[in-house]
This record gives C-alpha cells, sequence and structure tokens, in this order.
C-alpha cells in the first residue's frame, strides 16, 4: 500500500480588534441585550496593538518562528511577556493587520458587496503592491473605493454592516438580499472574512511549497461557517469560492463540517481521495470565525487582561501522492468515535486514540506527540475552562495507565513529553489537531520524532439535532522511501515481468 503525504501545512492570522468590537458574537448580543454595558464600555480599553498581538508568544508559535515547547520556558501570563524582535512574517505563514485584512475581505468579494472608501483604497493599493502573494490583477478587484458619505448612508439605514479602523469608519459589508437572513449584512461579512482568510493561507501554501495552483486537484473547506440562502442553508460551496480567486482553475471541490473535528475529517476524506488515485493534490483548508472573536471577553476584561480572542486562524493543508520523501498518512490506522461509542472522556479517548494503534500493534506511548485542543490555555483558564491540552493529555495518560502501558507515576512525564503547550486562537476548527501538522512534518523529517497523531473532537450537541460528541485521528509517519504504482506492484517487479515476458517470446521465436 502506497499512503499519501503531508507535503506542507500553512497558517496565517489576521489581527482584527475592531471586528472583535463590532461584530464578534459575544459583543453583538451584548448590544442588543444591554447597549450600556459596562462591558462594552470597557472593551476598547483592552484592545491589543498590532504590534502586541505580533509579540503575542503563542501567535509566533502558531507561524512557525518559535517552537511549541519554547512556551513551557517563557513566564507566564504570555501577554505580558513579549517575544523580542517578533516578527509578522514566520516559517509557516504570516500575521495580517486589519487594514489589509479589509483589502483581502474586498478582494475575495465577488458580487461587489464590500465598501471600502476611496483614500483608504489608495492606501491599500499602494501597500499591496510590495506582496509577493497578491496579482496585479487581484489588487485591481479593489476597484476605485466608494464614498465615505455612501457607505455611512448604508450602514445607518441598516443595509450595511461597518468596517471600522481604529474607531474610524473605512468600509462596509452590504447585505445581499432584503428579507433572506442567510445573506444578511452580518452573515455576509462572517463569511467573506473566513473566505478571505483561506485565500491568503492557501497562496501561501502554494507559493511556499513551489506547486502550481493549477495542481491542485480538490479543495476540502473545513471552517465551521457555512454559506447559502434561504432555500439551501450551508449549502456551500466555500472550496470552489476559495479556489477560484487563488487560481486553482483545474480544481472541484466541498465543504465538510464537522465542528471542531471538520479539519480532520477533511484530512482523511483528502487522503483517501489521493490514495486511491482520485486526485493527485488535495487541499484541506479552513478560514477565521468572526463568531469566535471576544467570545471570554467578558472574563478577559474582568480580570484586568487583553482581549486575547483578537485574531482570524486560517490553515491550509496539501496531501498528495506518495513522493518517498515526506510523511505519510497510515490510512489503515485511523481513529473513529462510532455513534455507539460513549461519550465519556475515557469512552472517546478509547475509540480515536487506543483503538487504531492496537491495529498495529502500538501501544499509546508510542506516539511521540499528540495534537488535540491546542487552545492557548490562558484564553480559556480565566473562563473556567481550564488548560483543555493538559486536560487531553492527562485523559490520554490516564488511558495508558488503565491498559497497562505505563506507571501511575509515569503520567507527568508522559504528558510533558508527549503533549505541548497550547498555542492556537480559540476559533473552534482551528485548534483541533491541525496546527501541529507543519511542525510535525519537519520533526519527522528531521528525526526528531517518529510519530504524530492528529487528533480533531467536535461537540455535536450545539447544533441540537443529537447529544452526540465526535472524535476523529490519523497518525503520521516517516515515509519509507519505497513508492508502489496504483496496484501495488514496484517497479523492479514491472521490469522482472517485461525481462520474463520477452524471455517465453525469445524461446517461442526459436
Amino acid at each position: 500500500m502506497s499512503f499519501p503525504v503531508i507535503k506542507g501545512a500553512r497558517y496565517t492570522l489576521a489581527h482584527v480588534p475592531d471586528i472583535l468590537l463590532y461584530h464578534g458574537t459575544t459583543q453583538s448580543v451584548d448590544r442588543k441585550k444591554n447597549p450600556n454595558s459596562d462591558y462594552l464600555k470597557k472593551l476598547p480599553g483592552h484592545l491589543r496593538s498590532f504590534e502586541d498581538a505580533v509579540a503575542y508568544p503563542p501567535n509566533q508559535v502558531y507561524i512557525g518562528n518559535l517552537l511549541p515547547d519554547d512556551l513551557n520556558n517563557i513566564p507566564k501570563p504570555w501577554y505580558e511577556n513579549r517575544v523580542r524582535d517578533a516578527s509578522r512574517y514566520g516559517k509557516f505563514g504570516e500575521i495580517i493587520p486589519e487594514d489589509e485584512f479589509y483589502g483581502l475581505m474586498k478582494i475575495a468579494d465577488t458580487f461587489e458587496l464590500v465598501y471600502l472608501e476611496r483614500g483608504f483604497t489608495e492606501e491599500l493599493k499602494a501597500r499591496f503592491k510590495d506582496n509577493e502573494l497578491l496579482s496585479e490583477k487581484e489588487i485591481a478587484r479593489l476597484s476605485s473605493g466608494s464614498d465615505i458619505d455612501e457607505i455611512d448612508r448604508l450602514v445607518k439605514e441598516h443595509i450595511a454592516e461597518p468596517l471600522f479602523l481604529a474607531g474610524k469608519l473605512v468600509g462596509c459589508v452590504k447585505r445581499a438580499h432584503d428579507i433572506d437572513e442567510n445573506l444578511s449584512a452580518h452573515v455576509i461579512l462572517e463569511n467573506l472574512a473566513t473566505k478571505a482568510s483561506s485565500i491568503i493561507t492557501l497562496k501561501k501554501l502554494i507559493k511556499d511549497l513551489d506547486i502550481e495552483a493549477g495542481e491542485i486537484d480538490y479543495i476540502i473547506e473545513t471552517s465551521e461557517e457555512a454559506c447559502g440562502d434561504m432555500n439551501q442553508r450551508g449549502g456551500g460551496n466555500f472550496a470552489k469560492a476559495i479556489g477560484e480567486i487563488a487560481g486553482c482553475i483545474n480544481a472541484t471541490g466541498c465543504d465538510i463540517r464537522g465542528f471542531c473535528a471538520g479539519p480532520t475529517h477533511g484530512l482523511i476524506n483528502a487522503a483517501a481521495l489521493v490514495e486511491t488515485g482520485i486526485f493527485k493534490n488535495v487541499v484541506v483548508l479552513g478560514g477565521g470565525a468572526v463568531a469566535k472573536l471576544g467570545m471570554n471577553g467578558k472574563d478577559h476584561v474582568a480580570k484586568g487582561m487583553p482581549a486575547l480572542e483578537d485574531v482570524l486562524g486560517g490553515f491550509a493543508v496539501l496531501v498528495s501522492q506518495n513522493d518517498g520523501k515526506n510523511p505519510v498518512i497510515r490510512t489503515d490506522l485511523i481513529g473513529k468515535h462510532n455513534v455507539g461509542s460513549g461519550s465519556s472522556p475515557q469512552a472517546v479517548m478509547q475509540a480515536i486514540v487506543a483503538d487504531p494503534l492496537e491495529k498495529a500493534g502500538l501501544k499509546i506511548p508510542d506516539v511521540d506527540k499528540f495534537s488535540v485542543e491546542m487552545q492557548t490555555p490562558e484564553i480559556t483558564e480565566p473562563a473556567g475552562a481550564g488548560n483543555v491540552p493538559l486536560a487531553n493529555y492527562k485523559m490520554i495518560a490516564a488511558l495508558a495507565v488503565k491498559r497497562g502501558e505505563l506507571d501511575r507515576q509515569e503520567m507527568p512525564d508522559f504528558v510533558e513529553k508527549h503533549g505541548m503547550p497550547g498555542f492556537a486562537p480559540t476559533q473552534g476548527h482551528v485548534p483541533s489537531g491541525v496546527p501541529f501538522i507543519g511542525f510535525a512534518k519537519d520533526m519527522i523529517l528531521e528525526g526528531r520524532i517518529k510519530r504524530a497523531m492528529i487528533i480533531g473532537k467536535g461537540s455535536l450537541f450545539l447544533g441540537r439535532m443529537t447529544n452526540l460528541f465526535d472524535g476523529v485521528s490519523f497518525i503520521m509517519e516517516p515515509n519509507t522511501g519505497k513508492v508502489e504504482d496504483k496496484a501495488g506492484i514496484s517497479k523492479e517487479e514491472i521490469k522482472t515481468m517485461i525481462a520474463e515476458a520477452l524471455r517465453e517470446l525469445a524461446q517461442k521465436l526459436q
């Protein structure tokens, strides 16, 4: 069997404090219920500058300038211990300021629903000229800009949602229908933010991996947003919309949804499509979730902290046919939480961690690194949610003890060695396993680890359709360097068969 490989992963963050302030769900609900709340009055004083967001240690890990375990050496709270000389550009991606992100939303807009003020538009054009990811054609999509009085009118008449920059109105996102709530200005803004953050991450992946956009056959989009109208809510298709702007002219694709587990479901599907030979290059990606901005903001403000949930996350992973070099996805060792598995923490970990390992005669400690729910702990701890990654690692360790694969006194060492500090923004699907893929690929190639397990977990009960939990996993391992053809026959075997056939033919001709 010739397993598919992960050729690379890229990650982006868009620092969007004004979108947090005006459009995050927690703030939007408070503004409707209690527009004069103390929280809304205090929140502007807790917004971070772009420089602070760039220098935030977990953000530097997310884009690849630090290793996850480097966070163990940085004193907490991390927001008070900035990374010196931090760069917005990293090995795996970049952090984008809010003004540029508004420009990306305009570039992603196909129906002329994003209006940006003329002077602001000209500033963006000048800045984007030096952006190596954007072509002249894409920059031209910014057009000439709009009159600020027209933008102000659309906002005041509730036809559009405002786009502020440091409190100044610079644009708006217009509704796409005057009745359909699925095409309201708020939903269109959310969806364009998802689309824009996905596009720039995909373009970064294409450039860095030196692959032509036209070589991508299939795109799987795995965010938590849904696009459609009143007749087919969530009908999609983000994937093709993203591929269109990114220049993937030979790709088709679809959207896969599974709450936080969506990206791992997407990667498993991508691996299957590649291994069967249906497609050669499949990209799995996801953009940011506006709704999650400032989700725990009330707790952060109450404790005198910055509003840390001020970034939109994006990721893109390329799954390709076996090249004999890059780490493989072990498609024969997929973990899955079945309908009948049970939803206790122990049952979930048994299904998605222990069961797939048993198939290969492996034990839990045989996995060098687990990546599961990698939320930054100092975002979730003030809200009472605890250290989510640490809780998962303790459950995995406890399961290993129960199975006789680990001594109880070894649990703390196991957690430290096989786990890592959380470093991803609380964007739902974004932290769930995928942020470590870029690191895992490099660490496997360098021989630093042999095996990594990527785990996606999802809270399906949030949709009020089932009380079930969900979880899936896959294992990354070194490539053996042996590449078989689609029929499972090696090149040497083919040469031998041809030689034998020629000898038989020669004997018959004598």
